[in-house]
């Protein structure tokens, strides 16, 4: 047969109510004539047998057309497969590179909006007799915010470069871009949202109806807060990260911490890794590393000092290796439980990515005549506060309450605290939650048009 027959819903299909064109991935089974695996297809939306079921409504993005799609033994003929079978999987990861370059970009983009209405609106809003912000709790927030664009800024920068070389491998880079832009981003808008007061919470309709400039922000605030979902969602991103971090590790003590591995399989594990680590370790704990003058470019006459920022970076991310090392010893096949942990690693190598980032681009405009005095004030206030983030999150690596908040975790699941639940009543009026379940048959006939 040349055709493949297509079954199954998808959840959450991007511009799925108005496509004329689907790319599907679909899971081929494995048989005599089919080597199997997720398959590519490309798939015209008015196939028989495809309907739009639902048009999802989101706390954001309310203008995005996104629905339920399903499959009823679609026919989609061999030629429209995309690559070969069990390619699929590959062909969609080469993808993701884009959407997690793309999303800082846009995260930047809100950044310079949000800063742009901190500037415009806390020089006019007076209180106590002077623009808002001049006063100092407010003004910290202003600061964070022009910091903060300037550094996602960088690094959308570094990391595009490196795309553009076609010579990088760049998942990693993407990967912290992301993570960083979206995290950062809602918190910057959140800080707007702050430094409007009521006004950020107030809808621009309602803001124009009453005479006033429409200013969005809290629409801002709405739309970004899914940045930190889709495109791999920031728990995700730290495992991905993470598990990149940690492949040296286990190349070397794989069978070592392998609680399945014989004892003569240990043991030659334990010799390979005593040698690696022998020559690995000495150097995260000691040497001169790179004294703060190799970094003369980045101390021009009457410009902060950048050079003890990259040397900070420089420091911290042999600290943050010994960290890792000694986290592998302790927890040894445990480690990928250990989520917590994790996530803070990552989060301090994205601090760190950023501060490099944002020197190099300081430096990079100081040297092209533009803005270079300006760019090594806000690269410098960044690094300060990225310093001070990174501190915090070392601390957390081993002072926490993971292991409290997994007790607690328990006695949720368990019913131990349903007691606190009572005085809180349903909305839905539904009963308990049913666990992954699925649309019902369809009764509806074709629909590629969500109904207004």
């Amino acid at each position: 047969d040349d055709a493949y027959v297509l079954d199954g819903v998808k959840l959450w299909t991007t511009n799925g109510v108005v496509a004329d064109l689907l790319v599907v991935m679909a899971r081929v089974p494995k048989s005599e004539n089919h080597r199997g695996g997720i398959t590519a297809f490309v798939v015209e939306a008015d196939s028989p047998g495809i309907t739009v079921e639902h048009r999802n409504a989101f706390m954001g993005l309310r203008g995005l057309e996104n629905g339920v799609t399903r499959f009823h033994r679609v026919r989609v003929p061999a030629a429209q497969r995309i690559g070969a079978e069990g390619a699929g999987l590959k062909i969609a990861l080469t993808t993701l590179n884009t959407g997690r370059l793309s999303l800082p970009a846009m995260c930047v983009g809100a950044g310079k909006w949000c800063l742009k209405i901190a500037r415009e609106w806390s020089g006019v809003r007076e209180q106590w007799g002077r623009p808002v912000a001049r006063h100092e709790a407010v003004g910290a927030k202003i600061s964070f915010i022009a910091a903060t664009t300037f550094a996602l800024e960088a690094v959308v920068d570094l990391a595009s470069q490196m795309a553009d070389e076609d010579r990088n491998d760049i998942r990693i880079e993407a990967a912290l871009a992301k993570l960083y832009g979206s995290e950062m981003a809602c918190l910057m808008a959140d800080e707007l949202v702050q430094i409007r007061g009521g006004r950020g919470f107030e809808t621009a309709e309602s803001l124009a109806a009453r005479g006033e400039r429409a200013v969005p922000a809290e629409q801002m605030l709405r739309d970004l807060r899914i940045n930190r979902i889709f495109e791999g969602s920031t728990e995700i991103m730290h495992l991905l990260i993470a598990r990149e971090a940690v492949d040296a590790h286990l190349s070397v003590a794989g069978d070592l911490i392998d609680p399945d591995k014989a004892l003569g399989d240990k043991a030659k594990a334990g010799a390979r890794a005593a040698g690696f680590y022998a020559r690995w370790l000495p150097r995260l704990a000691t040497g001169p590393g790179q004294v703060p003058g190799t970094y003369r470019a980045f101390h021009p006459g009457g410009h902060p000092d950048l050079a003890t920022h990259l040397r900070y970076v420089e420091r911290s991310a042999r600290k943050l290796a010994r960290s890792t090392f000694y986290a592998m010893s302790r927890w040894q096949g445990r480690m990928e439980t250990k989520q917590g942990f994790l996530g803070r690693i990552v989060d301090i190598g994205a601090e760190l990515f950023a501060m490099s980032a944002a020197c190099v681009r300081a430096e990079h405009l100081r040297a092209s005549g533009e803005h270079g005095r300006e760019a090594y004030q806000l690269a410098d206030a960044f690094c300060e506060q990225s310093r001070l983030r990174v501190e915090e999150l070392f601390g957390r690596l081993w002072a926490n309450t993971d292991d409290l908040d997994r007790k607690v975790v328990a006695g949720v699941l368990s019913g131990t605290y349903a007691w606190l639940e009572e005085g809180v009543l349903d909305p839905s009026g539904e009963g308990p939650w049913i666990a992954d379940a699925a649309p019902g048959p369809s009764t509806q006939k074709n629909v590629h048009r969500p109904i207004r």
